[in-house]
């Protein structure tokens, strides 16, 4: 299919292994401390996936039964990754509360590091964090997993090319039915679910429309009554000079994961993401772009999660053949606004 085709280029490049005409360049020495986070043994199986572009030198994890979870890997101390000679960059996917400080011991080695979301509790130890990292002119790449879903790549390249013009409104939703377990793991912070999950909306939605000039945040507990604290509803409304933005979490939703979506809407045209990774949009346009027709078309990519282009866009990075396209910047911005959006500390 030709529209397939056009647009999978957008993604192909993320998702390829950079591979030199004359030499391989020599793998890039990785280590992942932590399986705890619920992305954590995704991002292990992508960067074991990439064995052309990794050296995977060990995996950090205390818990026994986590470490039984994963086999064919060496297991070794946070001190013995961080000494192993040449190592170059470290994926942290520990709990939550645990992602910042470990991740700037691993700067503090001069390390790059994959830190998966959201960037914990405090926004002071985030922007400490960011400023070592720069200082050091270290990656630090966020792992918010839309970033690299192939649908949205393409959105976000319309929307760079003005095929939407100017963009009024983005409408998006992120939500699941949460069982017991996940309501009191996730009760940790007050920010509940929005902060856990609803981030990767809100980092596609900056990257679009920019720092928001007003932040306007609902947060429900539906069984505060019965002794459960987690914000399990939530609503943020977002300011910009001229757009506006419409975000939802919502955890008692059976069909959540089918009714995830990410709407964008301009002066001429938009689109329709739904559900979240599966690669399917509906594409409105007033005019033909390129090989789209005037009009609504329905467009299915790949779906599914994009583990490894986040990591082969790393290795990128590290080996200097490209920059990251989300800045810190942009990165400190999703954070600050997540924490308003959620009530949580400033500090």
């Amino acid at each position: 299919m030709r529209r397939r085709k056009f647009i999978g280029g957008l993604a192909a490049a993320l998702c390829a292994p950079s591979i030199s005409k004359a030499v391989q360049p020599d793998k890039i020495k990785i280590g992942q401390i932590g399986l705890a986070h619920p992305h954590a043994r995704g991002k292990l199986a992508a960067i074991r996936s990439l064995a052309g572009e990794y050296e995977l030198v060990g995996v950090v994890e205390p818990d026994a039964v986590r470490r039984k979870s994963v086999r064919g890997v060496k297991f070794i101390g946070e001190e013995e990754l961080l000494n192993t000679k040449g190592l170059q960059a470290v994926a942290i996917e520990t709990r939550v509360r645990d992602l910042v400080p470990t991740a700037t011991r691993v700067v503090g080695n001069g390390v790059h590091i994959h830190l998966d979301k959201p960037a914990g509790p405090s926004l002071s130890a985030f922007k400490k964090l960011v400023e070592e990292a720069k200082r050091r002119k270290l990656t630090l790449q966020m792992g918010y997993m839309l970033r690299y879903n192939p649908a949205f790549q393409f959105m976000f390249r319309a929307a760079r090319e003005g095929w939407f013009g100017e963009i009024m409104e983005i409408d998006a939703m992120m939500g699941k039915l949460a069982g017991a377990d996940m309501r009191r793991q996730l009760a940790e912070f007050s920010g509940g679910g929005f902060f856990e999950l609803a981030c990767h909306i809100l980092d596609s939605t900056i990257f679009i429309l920019g720092k928001p000039q007003k932040v306007h945040g609902i947060t429900r507990r539906t069984r505060e009554g019965k002794g459960d604290i987690f914000a399990d509803n939530q609503l943020a409304v977002l300011e910009f000079a001229k757009g506006t933005a419409c975000l939802r979490c919502n955890h008692n939703d059976p069909f959540g994961g089918p009714r995830r979506r990410f709407q964008i809407a301009g002066t001429q045209g938009g689109m329709e993401i739904r559900p979240l990774e599966s690669g399917k949009f509906v594409l409105s346009l007033d005019r033909a772009r390129g090989e789209f027709k005037k009009d609504n078309q329905t467009v299915q990519l790949d779906g599914g999660r994009s583990y490894m282009a986040e990591f082969a866009d790393l290795a990128k990075v590290i080996r200097g053949e490209k920059v990251l396209e989300w800045s810190f910047e942009h990165d400190l911005t999703v954070h600050e606004t997540l924490l308003r959006i959620c009530g949580m500390s400033l500090e």
